[in-house]
């Protein structure tokens, strides 16, 4: 699927011309047509409610107002968009920055790096019914859990049933197709699933589980450090181009402020772009990630974008218990603060 966003082109001002009845100097030339950079910018999963920021912006002309031409696309899962990010295929992505450490890690990994954190609070869940007699992280132990393929979430519960005072053994992983995960979930073959809780959560209300059988076990909830989905660049690009790269990043932010006043008209951007979808359930999907994933306190202190080089550092090391490093990164590593508005710029408001 692609969606081409308009970006400047065509405006002219200035334009030499003989007004009736008055003369114009011989010389008068037109004046320079605005210059637009292209963006190809690509979605790490298909667009739901979550990504209303980025077609807000695109609705509302905040990319075409900083000069650019975007044009966005998806791509087949996170690993896919780091991957044309470093192949210069895409531009700039949103992507889980998880993932993102693992990338830089592998013996082709481009330096990639985040510039803007979208997700403050990775949305990671374990997503279980109550009437399977789970209700807190502790519950899990003696349990079946399906875990989709690609899953991100899984690579850091060996850090988190550690920090919980969980055996890993314990608990049963049982390995399912993503299509799958809810309606095993629903027919009882699983105990419960990992996932995403803005997504899994919701999907299982919208196939009739009583919300009152749901438990969301948030792995934030229960000590994890990790950052979630952030937008990454490609390094020749934002060599190249800063200037673009920051244009996009104050246009996200924009939109992203925008989404927080009005989810309502967030959330009509974003539809006209869902095949039928239903918009109920997208926007309590926006809703949920604001107030889980996105306003968080760091936020609250620190405003949008950023990151805590400690926190980063600790997700790091988080990772390390389940993936053996040929060189572990540094926090420096994988975020650039670089292309950040001024913080003042991106406080809450």
């Amino acid at each position: 699927m692609l969606l081409i966003g308009t970006g400047l082109t065509g405006l002219t001002a200035g334009t030499a011309t003989r007004a009736r009845g008055q003369d114009q100097p011989a010389t008068s030339q037109p004046a320079p047509v605005p210059s637009t950079t292209a963006i190809r910018f690509s979605l790490d999963h298909p667009v739901d409610g979550t990504s209303a920021p980025f077609f807000l912006a695109l609705a509302d002309g905040y990319f075409r107002d900083a000069g650019l031409s975007v044009a966005i696309d998806v791509a087949k899962g996170t690993d896919d968009a780091i991957v044309r990010v470093a192949s210069g295929s895409s531009d700039i992505a949103l992507a889980d920055i998880n993932a993102l450490i693992r990338f830089r890690d592998t013996a082709n990994g481009s330096p990639v790096k985040a510039v803007f954190v979208m997700f403050n609070r990775a949305p990671y869940a374990i997503v279980a019914r109550k009437s399977r007699g789970i209700r807190a992280l502790a519950d899990i132990e003696g349990k079946t859990i399906g875990v989709a393929e690609g899953d991100l979430g899984i690579r850091l519960w060996p850090a988190l049933a550690e920090q919980n005072g969980i055996k890993p053994g314990a608990v049963k992983l049982q390995r399912i197709g993503a299509a799958v995960r809810e309606p095993m979930l629903s027919a009882g073959q699983v105990d419960a699933v990992t996932g995403s809780s803005y997504l899994s959560a919701l999907n299982l209300r919208d196939r009739g589980i009583p919300a009152d059988d749901i438990a969301v076990l948030r792995f934030a909830d229960y000590g994890s450090s990790a950052y979630g989905a952030a937008l990454i660049v490609n390094p020749s690009f934002a060599g190249s181009k800063p200037e673009a790269v920051l244009g996009f990043v104050r246009a996200v932010l924009q939109g992203l402020r925008k989404t927080i006043d009005d989810p309502n008209k967030a959330i009509d951007a974003v539809m006209t772009h869902i095949n039928g979808g239903s918009r109920e359930l997208e926007l309590e999907r926006l809703r949920t990630a604001l107030n889980d994933n996105i306003i968080t306190a760091e936020v609250r202190h620190n405003g949008f974008g950023g990151i805590d080089p400690a926190r980063l550092s600790k997700s790091i090391d988080d990772i390390g218990l389940d993936y053996k490093f040929r060189q572990k990164p540094t926090a420096a590593d994988i975020f650039d603060p670089a292309f950040l508005p001024p913080a003042e710029e991106r406080q809450l408001r």
